[in-house]
């Protein structure tokens, strides 16, 4: 049996996007793979599969603690490994594919994020922010370019990372959704109600980390301008993250539960999903909305704007214009039936397109064919 080394530096209890991926396709590679995981020492994790925890700094980048520079044991790992599936480029991901170039080990890398695009975005600080564009960009090509291969959700990200002097061999695989799972209430009314939410008006709705990339402060803007025409509009923010992001966002109408570890019924206490992310590649927290037949809102960012239809199963809105996004959930608001077509269409799209049984017998055919 093929042994696979995941190094990822997001990994539970941790919970965002990439851990979200790791924890729907690991129990199906298991089947075909021995798996190892190399992590961040977060707190616990699942007995299986085997997992080597790497301390981490007391620091904090955004709402992202960084682990150790650890190379010895990122590189007992994979010596142990036939291929290495790196996830990141942080400490982690970034020593593992280091270390598998060194030792002639087959390295396997999904492109979650465009490292140079997220890392200014998720910092504050001008002076860190202005130097990290070229850095992040440098060290991104350096590394993926000493991989055997880069997975990528789309077309348009292959080009960009080509376009960007990253020439490895890249393969198209789009996320999936557990459709069976994610899918529309029976009963908007008693969903909110379920769940303590107002069951007057509509409710705005987010869900994933509360990061300066996801410009959530476009989404608040948004929200208040519509807020003063319709009072009985409500914002509802699913998700955890950084502590001034949330003090900002905490205002009249709007509610913060924090992360919950089934996100599915508050998706399907939500009337219009919004995202208004500066950065992006797929976004599964907008596929798992629209799963749940919501229309969505969303900035035009990575495969967001291929797979988004304006006017069909959602809405593209401009990077950090509330104006624009005010004016869509207003169309949205007054207008029911647009509502729940869109929301249908939505559906329709991710159970034609986005299933995680498709998703991971790419990747097994792609560690299959690695020699």
């Amino acid at each position: 049996m093929k042994k696979i080394l995941i190094a990822t530096d997001n990994y539970l209890p941790r919970r965002d996007g990439i851990t979200r991926f790791l924890t729907e396709i690991i129990p199906r590679l298991e089947k075909r793979f021995e798996i190892r995981i190399v992590c961040p020492d977060y707190g616990e994790t699942p007995a299986s599969p085997a997992t080597t925890k790497i301390a981490t700094y007391p620091i904090l980048l955004g709402d992202y603690r960084p682990a150790k520079l650890a190379y010895g044991a990122v590189k007992r790992a994979v010596l142990e490994a036939d291929v290495v599936f790196s996830q990141t480029i942080g400490p982690i991901g970034a020593l593992a594919i280091l270390a598998a170039s060194r030792e002639k080990k087959k390295v396997v890398a999904f492109t979650h994020s465009i490292e140079w695009e997220l890392f200014p975005k998720a910092i504050e600080n001008r002076f860190i922010k202005r130097h990290m564009v070229p850095l992040s960009k440098k060290l991104a090509s350096y590394l993926l370019n000493k991989c055997s291969l880069l997975i990528v959700p789309s077309q348009n990200i292959a080009d960009k990372l080509t376009w960007e002097g990253i020439h490895s061999e890249k393969a198209i695989v789009h996320l999936g959704v557990d459709s069976g799972k994610f899918k529309p209430a029976v009963s908007k009314p008693f969903a909110k109600k379920k769940l303590g939410l107002p069951t007057d008006g509509i409710i705005i709705g987010y869900h994933g980390r509360l990061s300066r990339e996801k410009d959530l402060f476009t989404l608040l803007r948004g929200f208040i301008r519509m807020r003063r025409k319709h009072k009985n509009v409500h914002l509802l923010v699913v998700g955890e993250g950084i502590k001034d992001v949330k003090e900002r966002l905490s205002k009249e109408g709007v509610k913060l539960v924090g992360v919950q570890k089934d996100v599915v019924p508050w998706l399907q206490a939500m009337d219009i999903y919004c995202l208004t992310s500066l950065t992006e590649t797929t976004s599964l927290s907008v596929l798992e909305a629209m799963s749940c037949s919501l229309p969505v809102i969303s900035t035009p960012v990575g495969f967001v704007k291929d797979y988004i239809k304006e006017g069909k199963n959602g809405m593209l809105i401009e990077k950090e214009n509330p104006f624009l996004l005010a004016k869509k959930i207003e169309e949205l608001f007054l207008d029911q039936l647009l509502r729940d077509r869109m929301g249908r269409n939505a559906r329709k799209k991710v159970e034609k397109s986005f299933d995680w049984n498709t998703t991971v017998g790419k990747i097994e055919k792609i560690f299959e064919k690695m020699r």
